[in-house]
């Protein structure tokens, strides 16, 4: 199937490990150029060689902290410039933060929230003047499907996306004149390594592949998800396929969650 991403270009925040990384190198393989940044400069820089090597893609990246306004401003520029525009911006930085309401204080709170929602929204805001004139343009925000199921020993986890969740369909509805489309995909326990808070809260003595097997019998399917997995449900929603989904929540779970 011809998705209809060459030559089309990506920006993708959160991107040298796990789903960001994985949405990357999708993304890459059908032909998108693609700007990629996330705090690690080393593991960064890692990531784009790989992706020129394996490739032959264009690739720009850069340090940025997507809670720094000036930063977020700074590289979404820079990117536009070195890409001629952006089409596609997927919104990827931000890990889990477990714990109750009484264990989850207001800094660390605030400190979610920002990077879970605000942080989307900076980088809506620098990239949509490159998006209005696209032809074919994408925001797609990866969010979690705690925000739509909620779970008590996520509060703050579950909030914060709940709150993504409501600014993606709103988004959608606003930019819809303009022919952005907007969406959101909601990963369920998927194999990365943004696990350790998850694994220090729930279960400091074991191993990851212990939890992976413990996550994986909850589920119906009988396993936990692969990042690639959560890669090629975006990579779809980026396409010229997708052009008449918008304001969609799209769960990537394996059967995990229960409501209708």
């Amino acid at each position: 199937m011809n998705l209809g991403l060459k030559g089309r270009r990506a920006l993708v925040t959160g991107a040298s490990k796990g789903i960001g990384k994985a949405i990357a190198f999708e993304l890459a393989g059908e032909g998108a150029a693609l700007a990629i940044c996330a705090r690690g400069a080393g593991v960064l820089e890692e990531t784009a060689a790989a992706l020129r090597e394996k490739t032959c893609v264009d690739v720009f990246a850069r340090t940025a902290d997507v809670t720094d306004g000036k930063q977020v401003q700074s590289f979404v520029e820079q990117a536009a410039a070195a890409l001629g525009g952006l089409d596609i911006l997927i919104n990827n930085a931000g890990s889990a933060l477990p714990g109750t309401f009484e264990e989850v204080d207001e800094v660390r709170w605030r400190a979610d929230l920002d990077v879970k929602l605000f942080a989307a929204m900076r980088c809506v805001r620098s990239a949509l003047p490159y998006l209005k004139q696209s032809t074919q343009a994408r925001i797609i925000n990866i969010n979690s499907i705690v925000g739509r199921q909620i779970a008590p020993e996520y509060i703050a986890n579950s909030t914060d996306r709940a709150a993504c969740l409501a600014f993606s369909k709103g988004l959608a509805d606003n930019l819809a004149p303009y022919g952005v489309l907007v969406n959101s995909v909601n990963p369920g326990n998927v194999k990365s390594q943004a696990w350790g808070s998850t694994l220090d809260y729930f279960a400091p003595d074991a191993e990851l592949e212990e939890y992976y097997e413990q996550a994986g019998r909850e589920t119906p399917l009988g396993r936990v998800g692969e990042a690639v997995e959560i890669a090629a449900v975006v990579t779809f929603l980026a396409s010229k396929r997708a052009s008449y989904i918008t304001g969609a929540s799209i769960d990537v779970d394996g059967g995990l969650v229960r409501y209708i």
